[in-house]
């Protein structure tokens, strides 16, 4: 796959599916933007990047504060003067039950970040995209419809995530924008890490049937797939990574 003149942003590039995806497309020669929060984070990913003979521009962000948010298109327009490809993958997690006390407020933390910054950033990004006749790929995950009692925020957020998704490209379709999900199961990311359990992929082998858990750049590669021509005829899909974890 070759992405030649094409522009990609990808949020939450600094780590994980969004650092891996961002390397993948430099080393397909697109012109890449990641935006995050950590700007010495983005700067190692820029790096390795730089590797395959482009750097990428870094654009220190939080999406889910609108001022910042707000910038994030414009910024990557004005230096590469179009936008193609846009990889919604920010996101974050908290352990939530229905019965906990501070579940509204856990609620209203995630949904800045797992939906309303997608939702927000596609509305600004859409426009440019089908100037290009380019496409957007969400980051979604397999607990949209595999259920755990302790992410039931998380979850939810990720269901109406995968509505938007189809709902978008039905929207796009008639000026040739595609728009697709992957839907990762257990991948070795900082989110995971975000438990504080050394053990935790060692823990999660016995409910994974492949025993493993998928790399970020596996699913960089899907998502590769689905920004190329190779998927010319693909929107309005969800593409599951998990290893068989749906069915266990």
């Amino acid at each position: 796959m070759s992405f030649t003149n094409k522009v990609v942003l990808i949020t939450g590039g600094g780590s994980g599916i969004g650092a891996a995806t961002a390397i993948l497309f430099t080393r397909e020669d697109a012109q890449v933007a990641i935006v995050g929060r950590t700007e010495e984070k983005l700067t190692k990913v820029a790096e390795e990047c730089e590797k395959y003979g482009k750097r990428p521009l870094v654009i220190k962000a939080d999406v889910s504060i609108d001022e910042e948010l707000n910038t994030i298109i414009d910024k990557t327009v004005t230096q590469y003067g179009k936008l193609d490809i846009l990889v919604n993958n920010a996101g974050i997690t908290v352990l939530t039950k229905l019965l906990d006390a501070d579940l509204v407020q856990n609620f209203d933390k995630i949904v800045k970040v797992n939906l309303r910054a997608i939702v927000s950033l596609s509305n600004k990004a859409a426009p440019h995209i089908i100037n290009t006749k380019g496409s957007i790929i969400n980051v979604s995950s397999i607990l949209s419809t595999k259920v755990r009692g302790d992410q039931i925020i998380y979850g939810s957020l990720k269901a109406a995530l995968d509505y938007f998704t189809r709902a978008s490209a039905l929207d796009l379709a008639p000026y040739g924008v595609r728009v697709n999900a992957v839907n990762p199961g257990y991948t070795k990311t900082n989110l995971l890490n975000f438990f504080g359990q050394e053990d935790i992929w060692e823990r999660l082998i016995p409910r994974i049937p492949l025993g493993k858990c998928a790399e970020a750049s596996e699913v960089g590669n899907m998502i590769l797939y689905l920004a190329s021509d190779k998927a010319k005829s693909v929107t309005g899909s969800t593409y599951v990574i998990d290893n068989g974890s749906m069915h266990k």
